[in-house]
């Protein structure tokens, strides 16, 4: 599938950036320190400055999915980035509209991360992401809270 096009968000007389407050989820101390072992290991969020971190670690919410759980579908709008907490979850996808099966990609374990793609770039989703587990424990950060600390550190 060939790509349509790539644009950014926009900001001027018409489009007006506002100053953001990103909401706070509230998590124990223990999920706020696996969230930031978790975030080192990202480059994304290596350029952060102790207080954005600590934006975004209030912001993270945790989503529960079961085995055969779509979260991300290849073509849809990017809504949220994911990092695993606990679970696998498989990635595939079609590289050609007429293709009658999506081609296995790879598998997300626990530490690792997606989704960002199609938020940096305000993209279409690139690939289908299932969980593959019985049970699979995600952060979502939503899409206003990483355009408005992540992606303009980038």
């Amino acid at each position: 599938m060939a790509r349509k096009s790539v644009s950014a968000e926009a900001y001027g007389r018409f489009n007006i950036q506002k100053e953001y407050k990103p909401p706070v989820h509230a998590k124990s101390e223990e999920e706020k320190q696996a969230l930031r072992e978790k975030m080192k290991a990202n480059l994304m969020f290596s350029i952060l400055n102790p207080k954005d971190t600590q934006s975004i670690i209030g912001a993270f919410e945790p989503k529960k999915f079961k085995a055969g759980d779509v979260i991300i579908r290849q073509g849809d709008d990017g809504d949220n980035f994911y990092l695993v907490e606990s679970g696998e979850l498989d990635c595939s996808k079609r590289f050609n509209e007429d293709d009658d099966k999506e081609t296995y990609l790879k598998t997300y374990y626990p530490g690792e991360s997606f989704g960002e793609l199609a938020l940096l770039y305000n993209a279409p989703r690139a690939a289908t992401i299932v969980c593959k587990s019985q049970e699979c424990m995600l952060w979502s950060l939503e899409r206003a809270t990483f355009n408005a600390i992540i992606k303009v550190g980038v």
